[in-house]
């Protein structure tokens, strides 16, 4: 076995830990995998600000270098927890692990998981989550799932950000969706702008339904 493939079936341990820590608390636990600047930070502040502390959700965020984000989304009664990877450029389950039991108290019932900007890498690793969600911007262009399959293969849901700057942009919708269904035909897409409120009502629907 070569040491990538070490690396990765370790790590595949420690996320069937996680998963089963997650389970047996009835946590529910979502990675948002995106290319840096997809608008994942201000897509979780306003779905926090939305769901507010009573809905119990929680969050960590992982990035290189830095606790802006966990700066951003700190709110009364919220945890959040900032993983600085360093030299990594995604999460790891270990990481995950050792935070969980501060960051997921009694009473949470959603995890929020940010992980670090890249379409690549967060792919294949595992953290013990119940889905991946793949964030794609308008300003990225139509063919990013032809080009990073991985992610939007595993991704059931994928959701789409900044439609509000579309009637600025030379994006078109219909290739958009048909790269998707390309890679994954049973994908949810989610349009919406966390900026103008346009579709979060759709997304705040299809977390409630996660239970």
């Amino acid at each position: 076995m070569d040491v990538e493939s070490k690396v990765l079936a370790r790590n595949d341990e420690i996320a069937l830990r996680n998963r089963v820590w997650l389970e047996e608390r009835g946590i529910v636990a979502i990675n948002l995998i995106s290319s840096p600047g997809s608008g994942k930070t201000m897509l979780l502040e306003k779905t926090l600000d939305a769901l507010g502390p009573e809905r119990t959700p929680a969050v960590i965020v992982g990035d290189q270098q830095t606790d802006n984000d966990a700066r951003r989304l700190a709110r009364p009664g919220i945890s959040v927890r900032q993983i600085e990877t360093l030299s990594s450029c995604h999460l790891g389950a270990g990481q995950v692990e050792r935070v969980l039991p501060e960051v997921a108290g009694d009473g949470v019932r959603l995890l929020f998981i940010e992980n670090v900007g890249n379409l690549v890498c967060p792919a294949a690793f595992d953290l013990g989550e119940r889905h991946k969600i793949a964030l794609l911007s308008v300003t990225e262009g139509e063919d990013k799932p032809l080009k990073y399959p991985v992610l939007f293969h595993d991704a059931p849901v994928v959701v789409i950000t900044k439609i509000d700057l579309v009637p600025h942009l030379d994006w078109n919708r219909e290739s958009c969706l048909r790269a998707i269904r390309t890679v994954r035909p049973d994908a949810r897409i989610i349009e919406l702008s966390a900026r103008s409120g346009e579709g979060m009502r759709t997304w705040l629907e299809y977390l409630e339904q996660l239970g």
